[in-house]
């Protein structure tokens, strides 16, 4: 049977799987859906069509699903999609999506979200990520595998980070962070590859320094971003072993219409 503190306001109409744990004071709206083994803590607030899958855990005082702050904004009906066995801390703020862009911000699964991080709407998050104290993402953001925002991180609207990025403390990022990159600095610059973290996922001495000289061929090497381009893919071909990281980095810069950082 689901746990429902006393002093809590559960909307008749949502809809809690019987495992859910909902703390002191939380609210919980009519559009809600809760999947097994989640734990609200006291105080969140958890509003609009929201959906949210199994074992989460949302620390105090958080507000989830809250309408965006888009002066565009009609009370269209948006919505926010959130996955399995991520962690919330507290004072976080997830907003619904517009119509402007897919009318759904999704954050995906197993993701450690710190204190006051700021999830604005429309915004696309993958899995495995971490979001340090105080990271703020605009309207629009993308983010994918396996990203890491140092603490007070902030990403301009429509920007994507590729997977396995990295930012610094106190970033700005206001164009593309291209896969395996570390953004650092206000306006974010390039400072390397994210060498720590691949060795933490167990990508090996040869694929790590594969990914070396794909950043130096894009960064270092002086050449166009066409050139660049046609060198990532002979290094492609010519390293099999390291074919889908550097596949991976080719296809980013071919997609990408903002920039990235340089």
């Amino acid at each position: 049977m689901t746990t429902i503190h006393p002093s809590a306001i559960v909307d008749p109409k949502a809809e809690l799987d019987d495992s859910v744990e909902v703390g002191a004071y939380a609210v919980i709206g009519p559009n809600v859906k809760i999947g097994a083994g989640t734990k609200v803590g006291p105080h969140v607030v958890i509003e609009g069509d929201t959906t949210i899958g199994r074992e989460n855990k949302f620390f105090q005082f958080s507000s989830i699903g809250a309408v965006p702050q888009d002066l565009k904004y009609a009370g269209e009906p948006t919505k926010l999609v959130i996955g399995d066995r991520n962690t919330i801390r507290e004072c976080c703020t997830f907003n619904l999506g517009t119509i402007q862009d897919q009318g759904i911000t999704r954050i995906g699964s197993d993701n450690w979200i710190m204190a006051y991080v700021h999830i604005a709407h429309d915004c696309v998050l993958g899995d495995h990520l971490i979001l340090a104290n105080n990271a703020t993402l605009a309207g629009h953001v993308h983010l994918d595998d396996w990203v890491y925002l140092g603490g007070f991180t902030g990403i301009h609207q429509y920007c994507h980070v590729g997977a396995h990025a990295m930012t610094a403390f106190y970033a700005a990022v206001s164009q593309d962070v291209p896969p395996f990159v570390t953004a650092s600095g206000n306006r974010a610059v390039p400072a390397g590859i994210n060498s720590e973290g691949l060795k933490r996922r167990g990508f090996t001495p040869d694929q790590i320094a594969a990914i070396k000289r794909a950043y130096k061929t894009v960064y270092r090497s002086g050449l166009s971003m066409d050139d660049a381009k046609a060198a990532l893919a002979a290094a492609e071909a010519q390293d099999v072993d390291s074919a889908p990281h550097i596949r991976m980095l080719r296809e980013f810069l071919e997609n990408n219409t903002r920039g990235i950082i340089r």
